[in-house]
């Protein structure tokens, strides 16, 4: 069976507490992808003629499986298996690896042997079989070295996790520098002079409709090796990553001059104070500061902007994560980004939210170079998207639908009041070239102001009730029937408070709104099933989310009310969740709904069979599907026994204490109650305590005789469920995958959307209501009777003053 993306992630991951604790995560994490990677490349490569990566005989992970147990463990692995890897492979080098003998780090002796013995088990385990499933396996893998390296960058802490660049940030650069709309080919270039693990530019490479040539720069030595490691494990094993710095030495050059590329990607270290150490800025051999001016010794964040403009061929595009310290600081930035302005290179700025990226919590933005057209360019165009993300932890995240938001609004040069407009150059000017996005972008949300008047007088605004225009907009004669004015420019509620939610959901505008919207959900619905139910082994799970959620944006494009972005991200987060690992299931196997035992190991390592499962077709949608009417008789029984329990609990807790009928026993069971029974029979005084007694055993009886009975409906209902599995068609688990998991689960969600934005009319009415109910006089009034009221009452008491 394959192995669930999920379960390959968070496999990989406890991997990592073999490690944990001995080192630093900024450690660790080149032991535990060093592994991962040779058995990536021995699974897929070993024995294989004119392969991209060559696996030398004896240098394979199973000869280090055989090293297991070893006392020189860590020495055969560095010298057998990395040293032969290194010298076979010119992209490769030993550098680029972590010492496997490092006594500080791993411990000595047997701590060292058990440390490395347990480590290499772990990724002997069958499931981590790569050597079939070719295209989606190099997909997954790929996305579970993201995963990793995600995890790593967050328990690196500050200053050890700008190897990393957060993937939702990478795919946002990707897609606003128009690669995939360019006719790409063999001999397109993408660069990025400062690399980390590779993650930036692997996401532009898979952004372009065909293979592209890919180099990369990186100061740290342990880093680049990870990103030639990450160019192999995605299957683009001749991209071309050097060591180095990339300022003081950029190592891709054409003759003396610098390479120029097509792309240019970049996410530098934030303001690097050392930027110059080991160069001469005024005299740079590659001209780099020459017509813009050298940036501040303290502030590196230009040097690399300007890097990345002399790296770009004359048509290139780039773009570039900076602080957003670059679009206002003055003095010799300023001059810089006047020059940068007026020359046309800055196409877009788009501002990000704050405590996205590792090792830093201040916000960033992107800075977009386009050298093409740069003269005949009339401004730049601005999103502020500061304001769109999700918490993850320590740690904010773009949202799916934050990064579509941001990519169409860029790509379609949308004005979006609040959020991204064009800019006109002289605008620019008049600011003296200050690129502060809040001088040209109001993002923030408008207060809910207070209106004196209608605190003073009474009456909600009319002001606030047009505020909500977008409902009247769909339902015209809602608004008369919640409202009536009360005086010019002031309105008051038509009916009593209590029903402003039914007024409003029983409106014949609205349910036929509601209604409208659910019919446009099932037409997508119905067309989406045809095209799921089509898949087929083989096929390629990005593609199919692709496709699905640009129908559903496309679909809600321009309906009142509900936000088309909202709408995506209920099925991007369905398809994260689950959808995906089924499609990956689907793709590897076909549509194969297989049962499997759920083994658990005890901590003396003995096995327990917990049951079965099956991944595709839950149990719930057999029994929901074909077992229903014995789910209901099960339903009914499960009631009755919460019933009968509830009325033992309810004796129990009436007849407790020091005078009640469970005083003589010393535990309320069975035996006691049936043994006090025997011993106050005919005794005329216990007639009340007897008859309770009696009542208790006779419910106790009916509890268990339930519980029996649950017991035997569950173990028969699963029986059968399980027994359903074999018989299935195709046909049917396509339905039950499709309609009854996918289609059912998105379909609650768009829903439970619509939900929300019906309750936020009713709940903003009653805010509104509430709010200037009372009139300041009148609260004058209650506070002077109360007041009275409290003084009678105090010199009645003799306290008076």
């Amino acid at each position: 069976m394959a192995l669930k993306k999920s379960e390959l992630y968070s496999f990989l991951w406890s991997s990592c507490d073999e490690l944990r604790g001995s080192m630093d995560a900024s450690q660790y994490k080149d032991y535990v992808l060093s592994l991962l990677f040779i058995r990536y490349i021995s699974d897929k490569y070993a024995d294989m003629p004119f392969a991209p990566i060559t696996v030398p005989k004896g240098a394979s992970f199973a000869d280090m499986v055989a090293l297991k147990g070893k006392s020189d463990i860590g020495d055969k692995i560095n010298t057998k298996i990395i040293v032969p890897l290194a010298a076979a492979n010119q992209q490769l080098s030993q550098a680029d690896f972590p010492d496997f003998n490092d006594h500080l780090k791993l411990g000595d002796g047997k701590e060292m042997v058990e440390k490395l013995t347990n480590l290499i088990a772990i990724f002997e385990d069958p499931a981590l079989d790569f050597s079939s499933n070719r295209a989606d396996g190099d997909d997954i893998l790929g996305d579970a070295y993201e995963y990793l390296m995600r995890h790593f960058a967050t328990d690196s802490g500050k200053s050890k996790g700008q190897f990393y660049t957060p993937a939702e940030v990478s795919r946002v650069m990707a897609q606003i520098i128009g690669i995939r709309a360019a006719k790409t080919s063999g001999v397109t270039t993408v660069y990025d002079p400062t690399c980390g693990s590779g993650s930036l530019l692997l996401k532009v490479a898979d952004e372009a409709g065909t293979d592209v040539t890919i180099y990369g720069q990186e100061k740290d030595s342990a880093t680049s090796g990870l990103a030639r490691m990450n160019m192999i494990l995605h299957n683009t094993p001749t991209a071309m990553i050097m060591q180095g710095n990339t300022l003081t030495d950029p190592k891709f050059r054409d003759g003396d001059a610098i390479k120029t590329f097509d792309y240019v990607v970049a996410n530098p270290p934030f303001s690097d104070k050392r930027w110059s150490t080991g160069l001469d800025p005024l005299h740079d051999e590659h001209d780099r500061f020459k017509a813009f001016g050298v940036p501040p010794a303290k502030q590196g964040d230009y040097a690399y902007l300007l890097h990345i403009v002399r790296s770009l061929k004359s048509t290139g595009k780039g773009a570039c994560i900076l602080p957003h310290g670059v679009l206002f600081r003055g003095n010799a930035e300023a001059e810089i980004r006047r020059s940068l302005v007026r020359k046309g290179y800055i196409k877009g700025i788009i501002g990000l939210p704050a405590n996205l990226f590792y090792g830093t919590g201040i916000p960033a933005c992107i800075v977009v170079v386009d050298k093409e057209d740069a003269q005949a360019r009339k401004g730049i165009f601005m999103i502020d998207a500061s304001q769109g993300f999700m918490k993850d932890g320590p740690k904010n995240r773009l949202r799916s639908q934050d990064i579509h938001k941001i990519v169409d609004a860029f790509t379609k040069r949308l004005d979006m009041p609040g959020f991204s407009r064009m800019v006109p150059f002289d605008e620019i000017e008049k600011h003296e070239f200050n690129l502060n996005l809040p001088r040209y972008i109001d993002s923030k949300k408008q207060e809910d102001r207070q209106d004196i008047e209608g605190h003073l007088r009474g009456g909600i605004p009319q002001s606030d009730i047009d505020a909500l225009k977008a409902y009247w907009e769909v339902c015209p004669s809602l608004k008369k029937s919640l409202f009536k004015e009360c005086r010019p420019g002031y309105v008051e509620l038509n009916i009593d408070k209590s029903a402003i939610k039914s007024t409003i959901f029983g409106h014949r505008e609205f349910t036929a709104f509601i209604g409208g919207m659910n019919k446009h959900f099932d037409d997508w619905r119905a067309r989406s099933a045809v095209k799921l139910k089509a898949l087929k082994a083989g096929h390629h799970p990005k593609e199919v989310i692709f496709e699905l959620s640009e129908e559903l944006l496309a679909h809600y494009a321009g309906k009142p009310l509900i936000s088309k972005y909202a709408v995506y991200q209920h099925l991007m987060d369905y398809w994260a969740e689950v959808m995906q690992d089924d499609c990956y299931l689907i793709a590897a196997d076909g549509w194969k709904a297989e049962t499997y035992r759920i083994i658990e190991k005890d901590k003396k390592g003995k096995e327990k069979d917990r049951g079965w499962a099956c991944d595709l077709i839950p149990k719930s949608l057999i029994v929901a599907r074909y077992f229903g009417n014995e789910q209901a008789a099960l339903t009914g029984v499960t009631t009755e026994l919460e019933s009968v329990s509830a009325s033992i609990a309810e004796l129990e807790e009436e007849n407790g204490g020091e005078e009640g009928a469970f005083a003589e026993l010393e535990k309320i069971s069975k035996a006691n109650v049936t043994a006090r029974l025997k011993e106050i029979k005919g005794d005329k005084d216990a007639k009340e305590e007897a008859a309770v007694l009696t009542k208790w055993l006779k419910l106790s009886g009916r509890e268990a005789d339930l519980k029996r009975e649950i017991r035997e409906a569950e173990a028969a209902l699963d029986l059968a469920a399980y027994k359903k599995y074999p018989k299935l068609s195709e046909a049917e688990i396509k339905v039950l995958a499709v309609d009854d998991k996918w289609l059912a689960t998105i379909d609650a969600r768009i829903h439970g959307e619509m939900d929300r934005i019906s309750q936020a009319l009713a709940q903003r009415v009653r805010v509104l209501a509430d709010r200037y109910a009372v009139r300041l006089p009148d609260l004058a009034a209650n506070l002077a009777t109360l007041t009275a009221r409290v003084d009678a009452h105090l010199k009645r008491m003799g306290f008076t003053w």
